[in-house]
């Protein structure tokens, strides 16, 4: 049996867990009910699964218990939030900039494929070398300068 299922998160990993909670906090002020009534699991297992994530600790599928210190307040669920969409942001913004990498290097690929392509062209069009060298010292005249 997949821990997953063993941890009560019924098929989802963690990562999905807080993907879906942040897409839930995303929603207009009056959809919520509506988003969660779409979803691919039941209203009871997504606060299950909230609270777990917002008071307790997803990873080990612990809850807290419902009183002392452990639970959190709306503004510790709005920090949350706010981290999490940081978060989101910093990742987007690394993407656009490894794409924008990616996009740099292939151009550089092409035009060393086109300057590698010039050069055998080149080297095709113009006579061996050894030839034109052999060819340039039978045309020296041979002197003999010693004098007389």
């Amino acid at each position: 049996m997949e821990e997953a299922q063993m941890s009560g998160m019924r098929g989802f990993t963690a990562i999905e867990i807080r993907e879906f909670v942040h897409e839930y906090y995303l929603q207009p002020h009056g959809t919520k009910g509506s988003w969660l009534k779409k979803q691919p699991f039941t209203p009871n297992q997504f606060r299950r699964w909230r609270k777990t994530l917002l008071e307790g600790d997803l990873d080990r599928n612990l809850i807290p218990r419902e009183h002392g210190g452990m639970t959190r307040s709306r503004g510790e669920w709005t920090a949350f939030e706010k981290a999490r969409a940081k978060e989101i942001a910093d990742h987007e913004a690394q993407i656009s900039q490894l794409n924008a990498r990616i996009r740099e290097l292939e151009g550089t690929n092409s035009a060393l494929g086109k300057a590698i392509g010039l050069l055998h062209e080149r080297s095709e069009q113009e006579p061996d070398l050894k030839t034109t060298i052999e060819h340039e010292s039978s045309l020296k005249p041979s002197t003999d300068s010693s004098p007389s």
